[in-house]
């Protein structure tokens, strides 16, 4: 490597962009969880596969095998709310994402495609969630109570025609997401 080459990373993730009217309902479920880093609507979004921090050349590589994921459009739906961690250790709270088969073929996709850019394989296993708040030390009664009153969340069908590799980027408020690329579905 050359003397004084910086090499530059950038922190990606694939995702489908939620509607406008999808998310505004979602900002109105944001409540009740003091201390509680609601995400901004620009910033909900269903993950497929994060890749992390990758070299601008892998990133090149990965777009270029997200072009050859395919699928024909279909309809998700949000359905109910929960957490990640338990009991003094709840750092998130989000919305479900119903079963759906055709989601989870785009998200093997995704998965192959980081695969074949040469990255390391996902171990979690997908569940399709939008994240509403990051939570710091929040008391955890507040948090059960936010997951039951929002438990019997449902949206409408929200159809899914594209799905996007966003960057990410860290700030004060948190993390600022921005569009990369788009890979359109397409009816056979």
């Amino acid at each position: 490597m050359p003397k004084g080459y910086v090499r530059v990373m950038i922190r990606l993730f694939a995702a489908l962009s939620l509607p406008e009217d999808i998310g505004r309902a979602l900002q109105a479920r944001q409540t009740g969880v003091e201390g509680a880093r609601w995400r901004p609507l620009e910033s909900l979004h269903v993950t497929l596969r994060f890749f992390g921090d990758v070299r601008q050349d892998v990133a090149r590589d990965l777009d270029a095998e997200l072009t050859r994921v395919s699928g024909q459009p279909f309809e998700i739906q949000l359905s109910g709310a929960g957490s990640f961690g338990e009991g003094d250790e709840v750092n998130a709270v989000w919305a479900g994402v119903a079963d759906n088969p055709a989601l989870t073929r785009l998200a093997e996709g995704c998965e192959a495609a980081a695969r074949r850019a040469g990255l390391k394989p996902e171990r979690r296993r997908f569940r399709p969630h939008v994240t509403l708040a990051y939570l710091r030390r929040a008391d955890p009664a507040e948090a059960a109570a936010w997951i039951q009153a929002n438990n019997l969340l449902r949206s409408p069908p929200i159809p899914v025609d594209r799905f996007g590799l966003f960057s990410s980027h860290q700030g004060r408020e948190g993390s600022h997401y921005r569009l990369e690329a788009e890979y359109p579905l397409m009816r056979a």
